[in-house]
């Protein structure tokens, strides 16, 4: 391993522990630098109470949807910053590329006619998975993606899934609001154990 590998993998790690202690980074629309935030009020979506709307199961089950995961995780990225103000700054992008080396960067691709409609993607530490951002281009991708997000973490054992900021989007799965000290309780017992295959 180079030199400079060393260093991207050692910036990576040190990224993946303020994850892990609570923070999230967002690129300044303006500057493009990296601020971390940490707010008191955090949003979860409960993997053991999670909900998938009735219509949306409806649709999920006559479409012709495909998911795949990690298999085109910087496109996904790259459709989620195509907005009039993006967080995803390409100092972000770069930080992105060292967490992706070190495999802690994860995407949920949707496919339809094998063509990329919807995704989203986040981080993910040991149980715990920090939902970063999502897009759609055709209708129901992106709520898709999520539904498939909330299958597979429960099926691979991650007892955490951090929305960020709470949503109408978010709020039909049962995402919900709770204090910083709940927060920081539910971390500490997801970042316990070793690193799950996501």
């Amino acid at each position: 391993m180079s030199n400079r590998e060393i260093l991207i993998k050692q910036r990576a790690e040190k990224i993946l522990q303020i994850y892990a202690q609570g923070a999230f980074p967002m690129g300044d629309s303006d500057t493009g630098k990296i601020e971390w935030f940490y707010p008191e009020i955090r949003t979860i979506i409960p993997l053991d109470n999670y909900i998938i709307p009735r219509s949306l199961k409806k649709f999920l089950a006559s479409s012709n949807f495909e998911f795949r995961y990690d298999t085109s995780v910087f496109e996904v990225i790259d459709n989620c910053s195509h907005r009039e103000s993006t967080w995803i700054s390409p100092q972000l992008m770069k930080e992105y590329k060292g967490l992706y080396k070190i495999g802690a960067l994860h995407s949920v691709e949707v496919f339809s006619k094998n063509e990329l409609v919807g995704g989203l993607y986040g981080i993910g530490f040991r149980g715990a998975f920090f939902g970063e951002s999502m897009f759609s281009k055709v209708s129901q991708a992106s709520k898709a993606a999520l539904v498939a997000l909330l299958i597979r973490l429960n099926q691979k054992g991650y007892s955490l899934l951090d929305v960020q900021f709470l949503t109408d989007h978010l709020k039909m799965f049962g995402a919900l609001e709770i204090s910083l000290s709940d927060y920081n309780f539910l971390l500490e017992k997801a970042c316990e154990g070793v690193d799950i295959r996501f």
